[in-house]
């Protein structure tokens, strides 16, 4: 189910993509730079088709791009972002090294005062004979070009730079104009790296640096998507060489009162850009940014009383530091003597890149490829050597703060339940800290492991139907239980209770945690216990 929905969000995530560019592209091929000039026109037509029809009168006002207010209710009024802001804003946090567009193009902006102050006139005076058009423009009678407009927010923000968190002030980067073909083979050069990267710290041990740089990666991929998003949807607004006229504008205006055109102009030549730039515009997009606000803490887990709750925790990379391979080997060389442990080792290793093959591919499988290497072994013959030999050192790689959490989930009157993929006999040393222990068994004929696992293991989505199924049997409360575990195979697990937390995550989990705002905890052994643990031999 929760596999289902996850592809059904990406199918639906795709077909949107898809569909944007497909009408992105049949806009251009009609002559306009993007749907949404293409749908204002279809809005126009439609509009003169209906009014015609039935005799009505009508006056179409097109204003340009439209920014925040000159004069009126203040200056610098603005709500929510509109069209140039997120870049300016990305400029001032020093996120977009370089930009598309023409450095002698025209802007048309046109604050949003002159436009309601045009409309009122325009309903005032109302059409003559037909429909009535109006241009609220700035770009054919006080024209600003996109270099003039990157010139003053670049002197804006050189003497206002906006700060950032521990880094101090951000210097914002110079613009060369190099054209639209060499900023996007920037892009995908710029993709290729980081798709690089990725790869390589996806597959590293997890850790918290590992963890730091996935975040780093992450902060800049999106950067990059921002660009490119950006780009690929204002790129022709920047690179247009086409000047509005606003001749009949003008004229309205002339013919107002001159009380009117003091209270209410619309005339874009009293903008003087600079000073609508650097003195309104910018210190008003810019204000809250400024307004330091305190580092959000790092999301604290609250363990309280809860009717009906179950705290749910996976073993392997969250309650101890260990996998299902390092505890066959703890098994073969407590079983072995000291000479025979490099045989031992040097067969396990050359079978690992296929392990690890199989683990990419489906946990499950990889857990019953790697379980057959127990075939033929004395069943009780491994639960001894694990009770005598292998128990304390999975007990030395025992995480505290995992002890700890699990008295404090008892102590608030919550059911605790171990869910692992490890077999039984290495579960059984923690099973006096859990009220429910689920683990993995294997066949048994004559006292002998077979290999194959008695059932399913309980891993992927797997886990997320049995805790639905063990739920509605015991009257488990899903939205009040807690679930802790360390891998990306884990998060149809965490998905189903209400109180998800990633302990020690794989990058996968990492990422996803941190795009659902989950709590994340690094639970490590005590200091001072060693990295590698070995058996005391059998004797």
């Amino acid at each position: 189910m929760e596999v289902a929905q996850a592809a059904e969000q990406h199918r639906q995530d795709w077909v949107g993509k898809r569909l944007v560019h497909y009408g992105r592209a049949r806009a251009q091929t009609l002559g306009w730079p993007d749907v949404y000039t293409f749908t204002k026109a279809l809005g126009e037509r439609a509009t003169e088709e209906v009014a015609a029809a039935h005799g009505l009168p009508l006056s179409i006002v097109r204003p340009s791009i439209i920014e925040s207010a000159l004069f009126h209710p203040y200056p610098g009024w603005i709500e929510g972002f509109k069209m140039a802001e997120p870049i300016i804003l990305a400029y001032g946090r020093g996120a977009i090294p370089e930009f598309p567009g023409i450095p002698e193009g025209v802007m048309d902006l046109i604050p949003a005062d002159l436009v309601v102050n045009a409309m009122l006139a325009v309903a005032a005076a109302g059409p003559k004979d037909g429909p009535a058009y109006y241009h609220v423009s700035s770009g054919s009678r006080n024209p600003l070009s996109y270099r003039e407009l990157y010139g003053n927010v670049r002197e804006y923000f050189r003497a206002h730079p906006l700060t950032e968190r521990g880094r101090g002030e951000v210097r914002v980067p110079d613009w060369r104009f190099p054209g639209r073909r060499r900023v996007e083979a920037r892009l995908r050069s710029g993709e290729r790296l980081l798709d690089a990267a990725d790869r390589v710290v996806t597959r590293l041990p997890r850790s918290p640096t590992v963890r730091s740089m996935a975040r780093r990666l992450d902060r800049e991929r999106g950067r990059l998507e921002f660009v490119r998003r950006y780009a690929d949807l204002y790129g022709e607004y920047t690179e247009i060489e086409v000047l509005y006229t606003d001749d009949r504008t003008l004229e309205l205006s002339r013919s107002l009162p001159e009380v009117d055109r003091r209270d209410f102009p619309f005339d874009a030549e009293v903008i003087d850009w600079r000073r609508y730039l650097q003195e309104v515009h910018c210190p008003a997009i810019t204000t809250a940014m400024r307004s330091v606000a305190p580092r959000r803490p790092d999301p604290a887990v609250k363990v309280t009383p809860r009717d009906g709750a179950l705290a749910v925790f996976d073993m392997e990379g969250t309650l101890l530091d260990s996998n299902v391979v390092e505890s066959y080997l703890w098994l073969r060389m407590a079983e072995l003597s000291q000479d025979e442990w490099p045989l031992s080792i040097a067969s396990l290793t050359a079978r690992m890149p296929g392990y690890l093959r199989a683990e990419r591919r489906d946990r499950g499988e990889f857990l019953r490829t790697f379980y057959r290497r127990y075939r033929g072994a004395s069943a009780e013959g491994v639960r001894r050597l694990v009770d005598e030999h292998v128990a304390e050192l999975l007990l030395r790689r025992l995480s505290a703060p995992a002890v700890r959490r699990i008295r404090q989930h008892k102590a608030a009157g919550h059911r605790t339940m171990l869910v692992t993929g490890a077999l039984e006999c290495f579960a059984r040393p923690l099973g006096p800290l859990f009220d429910e222990v689920v683990a993995t068994r294997l066949q048994e004929n004559d006292g002998l492991y077979t290999g194959d696992l008695v059932g399913p293991p309980l891993v992927g989505e797997a886990r997320a139907a049995w805790l639905r199924a063990y739920a509605a049997r015991t009257g488990t409360n899903l939205k009040r239980s807690f679930a802790y575990a360390d891998s990306h195979s884990d998060l149809p697990l965490l998905r189903v209770v209400g109180n998800p937390v990633a302990v020690n995550p794989d990058v996968a989990l990492f990422r996803a945690a941190r795009k659902r705002r989950w709590p994340v905890e690094n639970w490590r052994p005590a200091r001072g216990t060693p990295r590698v643990l070995t058996p005391e031999r059998v004797s």
